[in-house]
């Protein structure tokens, strides 16, 4: 009974060790080795600098704006907003009393920045990540008066700047990426 044991005990124990070794190691090495070679700018987070070389953003991980100058994403659920760390969605039902709780105060503030008529969704609601970099293009048209009257800017323009920012995607609705469009409206001047 014991030599069964220890010669079935045996095989087992060396097939873990293989296949912590090739799945474990080998293959995610191989992949972060043809990534680096295929997608390299991908790989490294897809990060956005500044004409002097720093890191100012990335185009797949959102960030806060937090002045009125800048077109302003959707609420974040990951942490104190956008902490990779943190990252995750509510997971609150439209019945949730915490949910209007929530969004109430949003709700106000974009009434108050003089957004009329219904609030596009993702003005009001985090993403599923809570990192989501992208608004829809109903939502980032809304922000554009007031980042006309802010910026003394005419309104077409901001509009035009934002309708030329929409990308189109294989899956998925049409989107902005809010960091994109805040540095073409940062080239605008003003």
């Amino acid at each position: 009974m014991g030599k069964d044991f220890t010669s079935a005990l045996r095989p087992a124990i060396v097939m873990t060790i293989l296949f912590a070794g090739v799945l474990g190691l080998a293959y995610p090495l191989a992949m972060t080795g043809i990534g680096q070679l295929l997608f390299p700018h991908q790989s490294n987070g897809s990060l956005v600098r500044d004409p002097a070389g720093r890191v100012i953003g990335s185009t797949v991980v959102g960030q806060a704006f937090t002045t009125d100058r800048y077109f302003q994403t959707r609420p974040s659920a990951a942490g104190k907003g956008y902490d990779g760390l943190a990252s995750s969605g509510s997971n609150l039902g439209p019945a949730a009393q915490a949910l209007v709780d929530r969004v109430t105060p949003d709700v106000a503030r974009r009434r108050a920045e003089g957004i009329d008529g219904p609030l596009p969704a993702d003005l009001m609601t985090a993403s599923g990540s809570g990192l989501d970099p992208d608004l829809s293009p109903a939502a980032a048209l809304a922000q554009a008066p007031r980042i006309a009257r802010i910026r003394r800017l005419p309104e077409a323009e901001v509009r035009a700047l934002v309708t030329a920012h929409v990308q189109g995607s294989i899956l998925g609705e049409p989107h902005v990426n809010v960091l994109a469009l805040n540095r073409a409206l940062d080239g605008m001047g003003r």
